[in-house]
């Protein structure tokens, strides 16, 4: 997908907030939410979402149903004054093999580390390394947005403004 073509308040969300929320759909067709960390992709047009091994939930349900939704509502952290809240719904895709390093991660361990600068002290200690070496055995979850709609300061109260993904790129 090529790069989005994003109002610069929108981009800003998906460049500074420390979290979102990633929607899914379980084998019931129930919605469930996760907060995770994502990883905004701007020259694919696309955000990454990684779980770990020992949690791959998040994984079988994007394969057995790949729509998903992403929801940036919290700005606690991102530096920025009044944000919008921005929902991101798309398709979600996953490469069939675990991966312990690449390039997509080596982004996001590096976007991570600074949001989240305490992780370090984690991974700096070899015995903690040793014991949950699991923990970067990672599955890569690949959001390609359909429709991106967002809220002006973050206030459900007034309508939405949204672009679909004929109107992005």
């Amino acid at each position: 997908m090529p790069p989005l073509s994003l109002p610069s308040r929108v981009e800003d969300v998906f460049r500074t907030f420390l979290s979102c929320e990633f929607a899914t759909l379980g084998k019931d067709g129930a919605p469930i939410a996760w907060p995770v960390a994502p990883l905004y992709l701007p020259e694919r047009g696309r955000f990454l979402i990684t779980t770990s091994i020992g949690a791959p939930q998040k994984a079988f349900n994007v394969r057995r149903n790949p729509r998903v939704a992403l929801l940036f509502s919290d700005p606690t952290g991102s530096g920025l004054a009044d944000p919008p809240a921005v929902l991101v719904q798309g398709d979600a895709e996953i490469p069939h093999e675990v991966t312990t390093w690449n390039e997509d991660l080596e982004r996001f361990w590096t976007v991570l580390a600074r949001r989240q600068p305490s992780s370090e002290a984690y991974s700096r200690n070899a015995l903690t390394r040793a014991l949950t070496g699991w923990y970067y055995m990672r599955l890569l979850i690949y959001v390609t947005p359909r429709r991106i709609r967002w809220w002006p300061g973050g206030d459900f109260e007034q309508s939405a403004q949204e672009m679909e993904v004929s109107d992005v790129g």
